[in-house]
């Protein structure tokens, strides 16, 4: 399983005494050997990383905050939220894209794969960062949860000026890694259908709050 993921350099660097925990070492182990048990995990092993690949640490200008990948065949590709081309939208993407849509205006695409975001330095980062096919939640506490705080850290320490949109309560709990004196906390209700049909999702205004800090900032906004 190791020598199938790729991981950027800057990443790696950033990362490195993480491969060193025995925490790491465990959740190794452990994808081994579900791969040796023939279980089918999402996604694939090459993509696990990538959204480290799409978006290096000292490009990373949004940190948005997923739980777990997507768990049907063909959906996750290793970016929180996005599915690949050809995929239909899960609710809650489309309840994002109808905020955008709202907020700024931005007509809804056709397609629900979010590279396009993770290239102009938007993480698009699980918490987790694989799953058992149709198991959902099935790798939670086997230590990616470590791991990822480790990089929303390592984002907090090294970066300036990063909005972390944080969607949900679970999400919401990462706050704490942060540092709000140079970095903008948004929270929200998560945009699955039951937050956001409460209206804890809709009206947020987080696009658009995300640019105007990022060109407050000197940096470019967002094309979402």
């Amino acid at each position: 399983m190791a020598a199938q993921i790729l991981l950027e350099e800057s990443w790696k660097n950033a990362l490195n005494k993480e491969f060193e925990q025995d925490y790491f070492k465990k959740l190794i182990q452990f994808l081994k050997e579900e791969k040796m048990q023939q279980k089918l995990i999402f996604p694939p092993g090459k993509q696990i990383f990538h959204a480290f690949e799409r978006c290096p640490l000292a490009q990373v200008k949004v940190v948005i905050l997923g739980q777990d990948p997507y768990h049907d065949h063909h959906q996750a590709h290793g970016l929180c939220f996005s599915v690949n081309d050809g995929i239909a939208l899960p609710p809650s993407l489309q309840n994002i894209f109808k905020e955008i849509e709202s907020d700024l205006g931005i007509t809804q695409p056709s397609s629900g794969n979010l590279d396009r975001w993770a290239n102009q330095g938007v993480l698009l980062l699980n918490a987790v960062l694989t799953v058992e096919a149709h198991k959902a939640g099935s790798h939670q506490h086997k230590g990616w949860e470590t791991f990822t705080d480790a990089v929303i850290k390592q984002v907090s320490l090294q970066n300036n000026h990063v909005v972390f949109l944080l969607w949900g309560n679970y999400a919401k709990q990462k706050s704490k890694l942060i540092d709000p004196s140079k970095h903008l906390i948004l929270t929200s209700g998560h945009p699955s259908p039951l937050s956001a049909n409460r209206r804890l999702w809709f009206g947020n205004k987080h696009f658009s709050k995300t640019n105007d800090y990022l060109q407050k900032h000197h940096r470019t906004a967002i094309q979402w």
